[in-house]
């Protein structure tokens, strides 16, 4: 984009700063003349440059512009350059008579060289020369450039001649490139023209394959460094995927294959059609008035639109609420249907020089095409598909055999991707342009034939790739044309850390992971699913209700109420059943809560399992909601699932299971404690019988109904040796490498604080507790086993890291040693955290456990939160049960199973209103500590 003449002045009056210099140099005043001239110099140009900037972003904020901004910073900056050259050459180093060496041209490169330039941007200069360098042009490019450097700007630069300028673009790509993108500035013209005839001719003629190969390698590599996928909700705008250096990178073929200099030239070209060059424009538009806003607000060359900058650049760019969504969440739809726009015009350029030079059979992408450009030209029999006469292939490519094809039938649509999924042919770029063009045949009598849908749930349900076929239908625009409650999901982002992809792409991604389950594909990630998935009765509703399980984001009402709702109404469409639809509906409307209940609450209560049960009430049920919940977290983000999740998952799985078969009718309670004894003692004949039978009398019946037999040998042995050798305190520290956990048990005199302490001596060296059971035995003495995350990939590594935490709670038991500070004052929350509001709840609750009080805590995550909130739960005198810790990305729930000192549940209303009063305050980081709490905790009364 260049800006008018008049257009310019309006942004920096070039000829009147001009007048300002020249009236500084008239002041000669002897020594210290040329410093003195320099630092006015320097001093009128940032002035002029900060109004000048200060004027762009004044009107960024007015008309919107992306373009317009980045060329009106770009025109400034040459106005600038022109100024400061000129000062130099007639008052600095002024040559009456220059030789024929002492000629310079200076070129904008890079983005700059485009004549764009974000506000923070570097400025990539090529100075370029005749011969070789003069001390004349050497003083010339160093004043330039410290002139520039103490204005603040970062500035890239080469000083080279035209041969080396030739030379090295032939030996280096990214020179190649800049070369290309070289704009004239200002100096001699006939110097710059001379390099940009010579790099056409020498360099560029004949080396197109070569130069688009090495482009999208680039890209390729680039990608796979800011992470593949378009839809990270963090997005790069410069570098992501989809983003401007994709457009860059379109630019840079198109000019060097087709030698244009303008987009608007591969219309005439026939690359682009008018409407897809309109995009283009628009894409680029839209991108720069991001970056542009991005640079301003941070006021650095930020390029990531990171959590903490979203909802900013969304009200600058004017966007609002509406119902079901944030302003926040409909900017940032925007940004990824532009970012799939910038994807599509990628194809389209791609396949117009495919067509031009190669019909290639296989290989990653046109980067894999371009890469084997050199092999020449292959070719293969074009043959027409087996019951489908309407499509041919050619070198394994799927294409239409006329292209009436879906005029006629709008149904091949569909059935395109039907034969591309069980074939595994590739879609070719014709095939995939004619799509899009013919989207708007697929209407409400394309979506309830009952031969499309047909052809939709083999897609959906197939057993080769469903994810790689529904991705593509998607970027289509199919997908979300055929089922229009999925289109309303596309781009849709959800404005929060635990979510990595938007809610298309994570649904998309989820049947992914549910087909290599099926195929086995999953690893030992998840053991259960993979084997519970070929037992399945129906595997339909699965994949179904997979793809549906998000339908309902982003609006007002709760997703899995509204998806339910959304399911009985396309499950028949799609051909199910009757009672496969109500299957399907059940499992979207409870698909958050296996994953809710195995995190937050006690597997080993009797009540949270018989609850479960009742609302699962099926055996089928149980497996299916299991799978959906294993590929659903799986499907979040990378790391977001890992094995102590899975193990949770596991327990809770195999609680219920006897409650849906009639086994839990088997072993009474005593039943079962007279037998966990039983089991105990017989792994423990090596003690004396006295203290056996010591031993067994030693806890109370909830714990033995909720330990494994594992752990109850790991703690006898632990107390037994602490007992022999008349220690009160004893620990224990053993990874557990497959739940991606670390067990950390601690023995000690009961006391109120005990949690409390454990928790800072966590927090403080950096660990992270996931889960937590307290028990208390009949002697007085706490037994409590911490779970906290791994982060050490060896098992001897991850023990040193756990042992150091029990020797810091040691320390600070025995009075050695205090916390650190920070963690008895009030932790901020920093970083990306800023920028989401959690509201803070309390709920107390006395209908999920027979013994005890469930005390759930939400609100916004920060450091030192479990350590505030274990210490206000001792001030108010409850003895905590058990702790299970979850974080879902900014947002934590703490559940707390707790009893009065009596050991009896919170029944009076009032103490109930306290504890939610006192607890909300502790989750601000407000902890109220009261003096008077007693020092030792009265050992817990656990009923049978």
């Amino acid at each position: 984009m260049r800006l008018s003449q008049e257009e310019i002045a309006g942004l920096i009056d070039t000829d009147a700063l001009k007048e300002r210099l020249t009236a500084l140099t008239s002041k000669n005043d002897g020594d210290g003349w040329d410093m003195k001239v320099r630092s006015a110099v320097l001093a009128e140009l940032k002035s002029t440059v900060k109004a000048a900037r200060e004027n762009v972003e004044a009107l960024l904020n007015e008309d919107g512009g992306g373009l317009l901004c980045a060329a009106r910073l770009s025109s400034i900056q040459d106005e600038l350059i022109r100024v400061i050259y000129d000062f130099a050459l007639h008052h600095v180093y002024r040559v009456k008579n220059p030789s024929a060496a002492e000629r310079m041209s200076i070129a904008a490169v890079g983005g700059y060289g485009r004549g764009t330039l974000a506000p923070e941007s570097d400025i990539d200069l090529l100075f370029i020369l005749p011969y070789k360098q003069t001390p004349w042009g050497e003083q010339v490019v160093e004043y330039i450039l410290y002139m520039l450097w103490d204005l603040g700007f970062k500035v890239g630069h080469a000083t080279r001649n035209i041969d080396e300028c030739i030379r090295l673009a032939r030996a280096d790509m990214t020179i190649r490139t800049a070369i290309l993108e070289a704009r004239y500035v200002w100096g001699d013209r006939p110097l710059y023209d001379e390099l940009v005839q010579r790099f056409d001719t020498e360099v560029v003629e004949g080396t197109s394959s070569e130069f688009i190969a090495a482009k999208l390698q680039e890209r390729d590599e680039r990608h796979q460094r800011q992470g593949m996928s378009r839809y990270l909700v963090e997005p790069n705008i410069k570098e992501g995927k989809g983003g401007l250096r994709d457009l860059n990178t379109l630019f840079w073929i198109a000019k060097y294959h087709y030698r244009v200099n303008r987009q608007s030239e591969l219309v005439k070209k026939g690359v682009l059609t008018r409407s897809e060059y309109k995009r283009f424009k628009k894409s680029e538009d839209f991108l720069w008035a991001v970056r542009c806003h991005l640079h301003f607000l941070t006021s650095r060359p930020e390029e990531r639109l990171s959590f903490d900058v979203q909802r900013e650049i969304a009200i600058r760019l004017g966007y609002t609420q509406h119902p079901g969504m944030k302003d926040v969440e409909r900017f940032m739809k925007h940004y990824f249907l532009v970012a799939k726009d910038v994807g599509d015009l990628t194809r389209i350029l791609c396949a117009a020089l495919e067509e031009e030079h190669v019909k290639e059979p296989r290989g990653k992408g046109l980067s894999g095409m371009m890469r084997r450009l050199r092999k020449g030209r292959l070719s293969g029999a074009l043959k027409t598909v087996d019951g489908a006469p309407d499509f041919v292939v050619e070198n394994n490519r799927l294409n239409a055999a006329s292209p009436t094809i879906f005029e006629s039938d709008p149904t091949n649509l569909l059935r395109a991707f039907q034969i591309a999924d069980k074939h595994e042919y590739n879609m070719h770029p014709q095939l995939t342009r004619l799509m899009r063009h013919s989207l708007k045949l697929v209407d409400a009598n394309v979506r309830n034939d009952p031969e499309a849908n047909r052809l939709f749930l083999s897609i959906l349900t197939s057993r080769h790739f469903p994810e790689k076929t529904l991705r593509k239908m998607n970027e289509t625009g199919l997908l979300g044309r055929f089922v229009p409650e999925f289109g309303k999901v596309v781009a849709m982002m959800q404005f929060n850390m635990y979510h990595h992809y938007t809610v298309d792409e994570h649904l998309i991604r989820s049947i992914g992971v549910l087909a290599d389950i099926e195929r086995g594909d999953s690893g030992d990630d998840h053991p259960l699913a993979t084997d519970l998935i070929l037992t399945l009765q129906n595997r339909k509703v699965l994949y179904v209700a997979m793809f549906l399980h998000d339908i309902a984001k982003g609006r007002p009402e709760d997703h899995s109420i509204a998806g339910a709702r959304i399911a009985r109404k396309l499950c028949p469409r799609f051909g199910l059943n009757d009672a496969e639809t109500e299957t399907v509906a059940w499992l979207i409307e409870h698909h958050l809560e296996m994953s809710t209940i195995a995190q937050s609450r006690d597997l080993s209560d009797r009540k949270t399992i018989t609850d479960f049960a009742q609302t699962v009430q099926s055996l089928e049920r149980l497996k299916l909601l299991l799978i959906l919940t294993v590929a659903d977290i799986r499907a979040v983000g990378p790391g977001v699932f890992n094995g102590w999740k899975g193990q949770l998952l596991r327990t809770l799985y195999y609680a219920s299971e006897p409650h849906l078969t009639g086994g839990h009718t088997k072993l009474s309670h005593n039943q079962t404690i007279v037998k966990a004894k039983e089991d105990l003692s017989a792994r423990l004949q090596h003690w004396p019988d006295e203290a056996r039978s010591g031993y067994l009398n030693r806890h109370y019946p909830a714990y033995w109904l909720r330990t494994e037999p594992d752990r109850l040998a790991a703690h006898a042995e632990l107390l037994h040796e602490a007992d022999q050798e008349g220690k009160h305190l004893a620990f224990q520290v053993v990874p557990r490498a497959f739940e991606g956990v670390t067990e950390l048990t601690i023995f000690a005199p009961d006391h109120p604080r005990l949690l409390s302490v454990i928790a800072g001596a966590c927090h403080a060296t950096g660990a992270n507790i996931v889960d937590a059971q307290i028990d208390t035995t009949t002697d007085g003495f706490a037994l409590d086993t911490i779970f906290i995350g791994r982060e050490l990939p060896g098992d001897k590594d991850e023990r040193r890291r756990g042992e150091r935490i029990t020797r810091l709670i040691e320390a600070t038991l025995r009075g050695e040693e205090r916390l650190p500070d920070p963690i008895a004052r009030k932790s901020s929350v920093k970083g990306r955290m800023k920028a989401f509001k959690v509201a803070t709840e309390v709920l107390v609750n006395n209908a999920l456990s027979d013994d005890y009080t469930v005390l759930e805590i939400s609100g916004l995550d920060r450091p030192g939160l479990l350590f505030d909130l274990t210490r206000s739960i001792a001030t108010l005198n409850l003895n905590i049960g058990s702790a299970h810790i979850s974080t879902f990305g900014e947002k934590v729930v703490d559940v707390f199973y707790v009893t009065d000192l009596t050991g009896q549940k919170i029944a009076n209303i009032g103490r109930q209103d306290i504890i939610r009063e006192r607890l909300a305050n502790a989750v601000e980081g407000n902890v109220e500590l009261d003096p008077a709490a007693p020092v030792a905790r009265k050992a817990q009364r656990q009923a049978s």
